[in-house]
């Protein structure tokens, strides 16, 4: 049985606001904990209208404190635009709150366009000095010893398993060498997923923290039931349905395409037959790793993806603009395995 995880962004929706993004993200957490996910993880992003995670760590503390023993964590902290002594007491403080929940996955984007970049202050060389700073940032969690001069308070001898997240062979090969786990974002980035996780795995070093590798990639999951019309007779197949769900981030997608970021939009009938070819590449092009409609159709892709990747562990992103189908689609996946 593959362990699953979720990935959450405070997905924020046409015609509502970060306040109910923050209480569905709450919820969508105490359920995912109900329903035996190993990981509630949250990532940094700035700038984006529909995305309300920018602040991760102020937001970790909200869900850790909403919920009592899911793990919850970063996936992840862009550690560029952060000094690692900072990081080091954010996420120390957490652990010494929620003790043995927390995790910290690190990357090294910006998490925002160049602009946005600029206004956090971030170094355009700041993504060279990103594998010095893993290793600074993970000496701050050890204990002390004589002699040294910064520390990270609360920090040192926290337990708080630090991951490599990446997109390309450079995190794999850093978290191979650093012997750390290895999260790929094949959710929206699948292009060098299979060369990357060869490339960790083969070049992988055994470390105190991991004695072996361990992958978990991301994938989209829209799994979905026959809609039924306000008459109480069905309005279309499963697999349509989750394909209807779809539509939703794939807008996204395209508006990001364009440089007109927006809000999580409500799904469209019929969005496929609009798709113009061009249209259709860019999408494939990051959703290629979406596993769309009913509950077989969803189990068997997520069966497929499992064998050709061999994952440890799967982290699950489902972008879906009716909290009701968001969390639906959770619970589907939580009962497929086994």
């Amino acid at each position: 049985m593959t362990p699953i995880s979720i990935l959450d962004l405070a997905p924020i929706v046409q015609g509502s606001n970060a306040s109910e993004a923050f209480r569905r993200t709450l919820d969508l957490a105490q359920h995912a904990e109900k329903w035996g996910y190993r990981r509630f993880w949250m990532a940094e992003h700035h700038g984006m209208p529909g995305i309300a995670s920018a602040a991760t760590s102020v937001l970790i503390g909200h869900v850790a404190a909403g919920t009592k023993t899911i793990r919850v964590g970063a996936g992840g902290i862009m550690l560029p635009n952060h000094a690692p002594l900072v990081i080091a007491e954010q996420f120390g403080t957490l652990a010494a709150l929620f003790p043995g929940r927390i995790d910290l996955g690190v990357g090294r984007a910006p998490g925002s366009d160049q602009k946005t970049a600029r206004a956090l202050r971030r170094d355009p060389s700041a993504a060279d000095t990103f594998p010095e700073d893993v290793v600074e940032l993970m000496d701050y969690f050890k204990p002390p010893h004589p002699g040294q001069h910064i520390k990270a308070v609360p920090c040192a001898g926290q337990d708080v398993p630090v991951w490599i997240l990446g997109s390309s062979l450079f995190g794999a090969r850093l978290a191979a060498h650093l012997g750390l786990p290895y999260a790929f974002a094949s959710h929206f980035a699948p292009a060098q997923l299979l060369p990357a996780l060869d490339v960790y795995r083969r070049e992988f070093r055994p470390s105190e923290r991991l004695a072996k590798p361990y992958v978990m990639p991301g994938i989209n999951v829209f799994a979905a039931e026959p809609r039924r019309s306000s008459e109480g007779a069905k309005a279309g197949d499963a697999d349509s349905e989750g394909r209807r769900l779809w539509s939703s981030l794939a807008k996204v997608i395209l508006d990001l395409h364009t440089g007109r970021p927006r809000r999580l939009a409500a799904p469209e009938e019929g969005f496929d037959e609009s798709l113009t070819p061009q249209d259709r590449l860019i999408i494939d092009s990051m959703l290629g790793c979406s596993a769309v409609g009913s509950p077989v159709t969803v189990r068997d892709w997520l069966k497929r993806f499992v064998e050709r990747t061999s994952a440890d562990e799967l982290m699950i992103s489902c972008q879906v603009f009716d909290h009701a189908a968001r969390l639906r689609s959770y619970e589907i996946v939580s009962g497929l395995r086994g």
